[in-house]
């Protein structure tokens, strides 16, 4: 099956990370087609700009962690989303936008076509 993808560029300026996220989701998925079907990968490419002006609420970027696992003892590494923010904002957002996606074989082909453009 052939499956025609579109480009769908977002501008992420004010936007929270989360509500973003699940619209990409949402495209990578391709659910917002009227053919949509859960084991084929028919959804559109997403470019995001302006991803380094995302805007958290409250006090999330002191206080929101993000943490990663090397199946060591001792192997927890914690960043808060400040310091990831400050690092690489492209990088909290695919990790964001992973998290929304459904956990199975699609998931690594649908990340391939999340691109970020620079503004």
């Amino acid at each position: 099956m052939s499956t025609n993808r579109k480009t769908i560029e977002l501008d992420a300026t004010g936007m929270a990370p989360g509500r973003l996220a699940t619209q990409i989701a949402t495209f990578l998925m391709g659910k917002h087609k009227v053919k949509y079907t859960p084991h084929i990968d028919a959804g559109d490419k997403v470019v995001i700009t302006n991803v380094d002006k995302i805007a958290f609420t409250g006090k999330k970027m002191e206080q929101k962690l993000y943490r990663h696992h090397s199946n060591h003892p001792g192997g927890l590494k914690e960043k808060q989303a400040k310091t990831l923010m400050a690092e690489s904002p492209e990088e909290l957002m695919k990790l964001t936008v992973a998290k929304m996606l459904p956990k199975n074989k699609l998931r690594d082909q649908r990340m391939i076509r999340l691109h970020f453009k620079k503004s």
